[in-house]
């Protein structure tokens, strides 16, 4: 293995892992305010950070996508699966909620063939299928303890994946740095109306007050975490290549173990554990069966 090849899988688990220590601060804030006015204030916090770095580095043309429906488009989606992943988190095992997000892979293939024209493979189907038998152990004791709750992290899994999908159509329309302020600006208009909304509804875990300002540093921490965590995927991916690094994302299921355990004394069952260890191999699954390009000379 080269040693950019090699740096570039260490860069990206780093990434990933980053991702699920602020997983767990959010899930640090649940009971303290609603998740819906705790997404408004992330996505506030980083669409300011990443659109000032943005205008520093590549000046005010770079706030100008090429197709505006597909950026709206993947912040509608983005807003969505925060939305429900948040809330899951707030109520729910941080571990729990994590495995069965990892379905999101299974659901971007079997998407790929309606919406972007690719064929279904007969390993996405088998891929399916074992993974909607992990989601049943993962489910098992969940949706009789908390109901139809039980299932916002599927419904996260479905948007994220729809995110992925629109971020492929839109690849090559902006640079790294712009794509993600695109996505982050197109979903925060609708996670402050989401949180407005929860306020009017007279949910009292939804209603809205004065943020302390451990809420407000608690979010730009995972503002700051969150955007690290992604360029540092890029950079991992631009090292090693997609097909290399796909597999690392599963280390945000230990971590997320670990961080549940530590933090909340969250300890998941056997049962959702060999649930979780089912989805993650209907995605290895996905990932071994799909053909790789083939590789090009790289010059010295």
């Amino acid at each position: 293995m080269q040693k950019s090849e090699r740096s570039g899988i260490l860069i990206a688990l780093c990434g990933f892992a980053l991702l699920s220590v602020g997983d767990a601060v959010i899930k640090s804030m649940a009971g303290e305010f609603s998740p819906l006015g705790v997404a408004a204030i992330r996505f506030a916090l980083g669409s300011i950070g990443l659109s000032a770095l943005l205008a520093a580095n590549e000046g005010a043309a770079a706030f100008r996508p090429r197709s505006l429906n597909l950026q709206a488009a993947r912040g509608i989606c983005l807003a969505a699966a925060s939305l429900c992943f948040f809330s899951a988190i707030f109520v729910m095992q941080l571990a729990t909620a994590m495995a069965l997000a990892f379905v999101s892979p299974v659901i971007v293939a079997l998407l790929s063939g309606p919406l972007l024209g690719e064929k279904v493979r007969r390993a996405v189907w088998l891929a399916s299928f074992v993974a909607l038998v992990g989601v049943m152990l993962v489910l098992r004791p969940n949706l009789a303890e908390l109901g139809w709750v039980a299932l916002l992290p599927l419904a996260s899994a479905f948007f994220f994946a729809l995110m992925i999908i629109a971020n492929r159509a839109s690849a090559g329309q902006g640079s790294a740095l712009s794509m993600q302020v695109f996505i982050q600006i197109g979903a925060m208009p609708l996670l402050v109306l989401a949180a407005l909304g929860g306020h009017l509804s007279g949910v009292e875990s939804l209603e809205l007050a004065m943020p302390d300002w451990s809420i407000i540093g608690r979010c730009a921490v995972v503002a700051v975490t969150a955007s690290s965590a992604h360029w540092l995927a890029y950079i991992g991916t631009q090292r090693a290549g997609a097909a290399t690094i796909a597999p690392t994302t599963y280390v945000q299921m230990l971590v997320a173990t670990f961080m549940g355990w530590w933090w909340f004394g969250d300890v998941p069952d056997l049962l959702t554990l060999a649930g979780a260890a089912i989805i993650i191999g209907a995605g290895l699954i996905l990932w071994w069966t799909t053909p790789r390009e083939p590789a090009t000379p790289r010059a010295d």
